[in-house]
């Protein structure tokens, strides 16, 4: 017999913060770069986990998905019950809502978890444990995909400054920083974005503090290409980034206020 504690949900509540098109700028990287592993899968199942206080969220990511997965259903999961009440009025085709945690409460394994703001508010200590966790769940490798995708980061209210993590079922695998161009001074602007498992580490010697200074070098160094718009100085920053950091996307992700980074040049320096 299942007992009381077996079957609660995995994690705590969060504030539940949340406004129409807050996670658009993770959406449509979602669709961009992954679009083609949902595409591939017969039966494609998103998360939507802690979309929080209203359901937009989730809402708002069955229509992007489905831009370039027709057949993509999403599951919203809220391990606060009131929430999952108010968000059932919302329910439609391809989109359902259930009460549940870091657990995952659907049979299948999904081929997308994506988990924003959610845990900002845990101990860093904490973060591997709920990243191996969800990892355990997603969709495995085939001979013809990569696995299921773990997207976890923070955002701002508005959904101007956005940084994420993407993973697969081996683990992470890299660093998107995305902004509003124009609400930017520089890009270490968004260091107060970074997501739990890298937000203390933003100090000399670290990895993503590097980075962050080199790119704010970067910036500067493009100050001449300003007079063409926030997007072409961003886009010449980036290109000098290349030199010395692994970047993993092109010029078609920088001009959205993109750039992705792979994980392990930017990964926390174990403490002793």
């Amino acid at each position: 017999m299942t007992s009381r504690a077996a079957s609660r949900p995995v994690g705590t509540v969060t504030r539940g913060t949340t406004n129409p098109n807050r996670l658009r700028r993770m959406d449509r990287w979602i669709a961009a770069v992954h679009g083609a592993e949902l595409r591939r899968a017969v039966d494609p199942v998103a998360v939507d986990l802690g979309y929080g206080a209203a359901p937009w969220t989730a809402v708002e990511l069955l229509g992007r998905l489905r831009t370039a997965a027709p057949r993509a259903r999403v599951v919203g999961v809220e391990i606060e019950p009131a929430r999952v009440a108010a968000a059932k009025p919302y329910e439609r085709e391809g989109l359902v809502f259930r009460h549940g945690g870091f657990e995952i409460p659907i049979p299948e394994r999904p081929h997308l978890v994506r988990a924003a703001n959610v845990l900002r508010q845990y101990d860093e200590d904490k973060v591997a444990g709920v990243w191996e966790r969800l990892c355990a769940r997603l969709a495995r490798p085939t001979e013809f995909s990569h696995g299921g995708l773990l997207v976890e980061g923070t955002c701002d209210e508005v959904g101007r400054r956005h940084v994420w993590v993407a993973l697969g079922p081996e683990g992470a695998r890299s660093v998107t920083f995305a902004a509003r161009l124009g609400s930017l001074e520089r890009p270490s602007d968004l260091a107060e974005r970074l997501p739990k498992a890298l937000i203390h580490r933003n100090v000399p010697g670290e990895p993503v503090h590097a980075f962050l200074r080199d790119f704010d070098r970067a910036w500067a160094a493009a100050a001449a290409y300003a007079s063409y718009g926030a997007r072409q100085r961003w886009i010449r920053a980036v290109r000098d980034l290349c030199v010395d950091w692994p970047v993993a996307d092109g010029v078609g992700r920088w001009r959205q206020g993109e750039v992705t980074v792979a994980w392990e040049a930017l990964a926390p320096r174990p403490r002793f």
